[in-house]
């Protein structure tokens, strides 16, 4: 078994030091912030201080594929969730109510989830982890560099721990670096005389507004992200009887930038009749913005061969897109189960660990990566000529016009409505799901019958109406 160390004590951080720790490893999380762990849930809402972690209080969502790995291999989280008060959400509860065919599937039982704010979710994570007999917390612990020893094959950095801002120096078999969008990790490999690794990288090109509120939990009266011509409205259910809406926009709309003022989000809001009930109730935040947020894809194998050896960048630290679709932590789980699985195979050969997890997050977890650039760059590209009142461009490769199809079939057959769903809730990548013989049929034939139709309108303001909202 190897002695691992994790940068970054985040969620994903965390669930990774957990899943490896109890498969045999010794692990040492390190956290730059030294906040102590608050007494409650409620607490680390109210005032857990997480410098590190820019999107603290901003909404995050546990979707029902990261559910399903937290019953199959974290139980113990799963039922900390429920009781410090992560509320169930049912993506099926209710169903559209323009489906006639009310009658129930197999998939069913898989489309929900437990879900909570990310303070609270941070808590239960860090809380169980103080536990866990051969897992270390270090808190207040910057890391500032790579340690190296012998190489492993030549011309190849071998990472053998690291070094903190104090000059300590930790010693490990294995760095994994969580430490999310602000990696530093290619700054450290040139550090150390490292090739760099592969990047693509834009300005994701959206900004968010989002307020909390504590209440009655809202009904769901559409789609938990729904586009609304020039923005897409987020609303998510949290813990304790709290919820986010967000409302986001392309950053380069300055028409809507008065939405940061909460009169004007919350009159915006009130002007789509299917959101303005999530307004009922008690708000318990500002309105929070945030942009600038980057995509981001990395590759540490590049032609071949690890740019080091010893290191491995997990989560948003190898990749990270928009975040309005609730997958990220889903999607850091999933990479986090490949790494364990990867490991038990190769913990003594660090060549072939890096080789090998590159193979397998390329074939399991770069398709959430790729499927989620191509919408984000239709729905920008569509957000953009609405405002403009330009035709909407048509798809501009094979995988965004499949996406597409599908997504834009979901709300004419109750069958493809819940195939969308297991996408959107971080199940199965569309990829996998667009291959099965009878998907492309079925969305082709049910095209057949929505043609000339489209989908149905969203009921809300015109775009020159959502102008004057927010002025």
């Amino acid at each position: 078994m190897a002695k691992i160390i994790v940068i970054g004590a985040g969620i994903c951080g965390l669930g990774a030091a957990l899943l490896l720790t109890r498969d045999g490893h010794d692990v040492t999380v390190l956290e730059r912030d030294d906040h102590p762990l608050p007494e409650s849930p409620l607490d680390a809402w109210q005032g857990w201080m997480r410098k590190g972690v820019a999107q603290f209080r901003q909404p995050h969502n546990f979707m029902p594929g990261l559910r399903a790995i937290l019953e199959r291999e974290l139980p113990d989280i799963q039922h900390a969730l429920q009781r410090a008060g992560a509320a169930r959400f049912d993506m099926l509860n209710p169903l559209p109510p323009f489906f006639a065919d009310r009658s129930a599937r197999a998939i069913d039982d898989q489309l929900w989830t437990y879900t909570a704010r990310r303070p609270v979710g941070e808590w239960v994570f860090a809380k169980a982890a103080q536990k866990e007999p051969r897992l270390t917390m270090r808190q207040g612990v910057q890391t500032v560099g790579f340690l190296t020893g012998n190489s492993r094959s030549t011309g190849i950095p071998h990472i053998t721990g690291v070094r903190t801002a104090t000059g300590e120096e930790l010693r490990a078999d294995l760095v994994i670096d969580v430490t999310g969008r602000g990696s530093l990790s290619p700054r450290w490999l040139a550090t150390i005389g490292a090739r760099a690794p592969y990047e693509e990288q834009a300005d994701c090109g959206f900004t968010y507004y989002t307020q909390y509120f504590q209440g009655t939990q809202p009904e769901r009266r559409g789609p938990s992200l729904m586009p609304c011509g020039t923005i897409s409205i987020l609303t998510l259910p949290g813990d304790n009887g709290t919820w986010s809406v967000t409302i986001f926009t392309a950053s380069d709309d300055a028409e809507l930038k008065g939405l940061r003022q909460a009169d004007k989000w919350t009159k915006t809001l009130r002007s789509f009749p299917l959101h303005a009930h999530w307004l009922d109730g008690v708000p318990i935040s500002d309105v929070m913005v945030m942009s600038g947020i980057v995509d981001r894809y990395r590759r540490f194998v590049v032609d071949g061969s690890p740019v080091a050896t010893g290191l491995i960048a997990l989560a948003d630290a190898w990749s990270c897109t928009n975040p309005s679709a609730g997958r990220g932590l889903t999607v850091g789980f999933i990479h986090a189960m490949c790494l364990r699985n990867v490991l038990r195979q190769t913990v003594e050969d660090p060549i072939a660990l890096a080789r090998q997890f590159d193979e397998v997050t390329e074939a399991e977890v770069t398709p959430w990566y790729r499927a989620q650039i191509a919408m984000d760059r239709f729905r920008f590209a569509q957000m953009n000529a609405l405002r403009a009142s330009r035709d909407v461009p048509a798809p501009a490769d094979e995988l965004t016009r499949q996406c597409v199809s599908l997504l834009s079939t979901m709300t004419a057959d109750p069958d493809l409505f819940r195939t969308g769903l297991e996408y959107v809730g971080t199940l199965t990548p569309v990829q996998r799901i667009l291959q099965r013989p009878d998907i492309a049929q079925h969305i082709a034939k049910v095209m057949d019958v929505m043609r000339g139709s489209g989908p149905p309108a969203v009921p809300g303001p015109t775009r020159d109406q959502l102008v004057e909202l927010a002025k």
